[in-house]
């Protein structure tokens, strides 16, 4: 059992930062690839970027690459979401997951992958 807690949600205006965090609690954090999702009002969850348990590899939402980073800390527990150059279109509830598949990495963006899901931090970017 994993539980993740997001955090580092906020209001920004556009072109701004926010880097978000998630702690997750468990002795096997290390073995879990993570991931960011976000879900706006009336859309569909969205995949935004994953990390393999060691590092190694990462992915991201064509609508996010190159305006954000994922890292992580195995010994801290933590995950990271650093992003920059908002807009308003970035405005949703960030969500991070957790996944032990073995095919996790060619089904990382989709959300059925993940077992342990965070309960959200919104961000909101005004214009």
């Amino acid at each position: 059992q994993v539980q993740l807690v997001e955090s580092g949600g906020g209001s920004v205006q556009s072109g701004g930062s926010l880097r978000l965090s998630c702690a997750a609690s468990g002795r096997t954090f290390s073995s879990y690839h993570m991931g960011w999702f976000r879900q706006a009002p009336g859309k569909e969850r969205e995949f935004v970027a994953a990390i393999s348990a060691g590092s190694a590899g990462t992915q991201f939402g064509n609508s996010v690459k190159n305006r954000f980073t994922i890292s992580r800390d195995n010994a801290k527990n933590t995950v990271s979401l650093q992003m920059n150059s908002l807009n308003p279109e970035d405005t949703a509830v960030y969500y991070c997951a957790a996944s032990d598949s073995r095919g996790w990495w060619a089904g990382a963006r989709n959300p059925r992958e993940y077992v342990f899901w965070g309960q959200g931090t919104q961000v909101t970017v005004s214009s």
